[in-house]
């Protein structure tokens, strides 16, 4: 049986891989988050931009 995943928002805050997100776009499988919130982005050398799968975020602000 498969657990229904509630689906972020557009303007969530979702928290993932110990890094904090906000929602861009939502799409079937996945969100896209823009991960510029943290206060350490700019120590990584990342994109401003990734895609999360539902299953693997939480939402910490709606």
């Amino acid at each position: 049986m498969e657990v229904e995943v509630e689906a972020a928002k557009v303007g969530n805050i979702v928290e993932f891989d110990g890094m904090r997100g906000k929602v861009e776009k939502v799409n079937e499988n996945s969100v896209i988050v823009d991960i510029t919130i943290n206060d350490n982005f700019d120590e990584h050398e990342m994109f401003e931009k990734t895609v999360v799968n539902h299953k693997r975020y939480k939402i910490i602000e709606a």
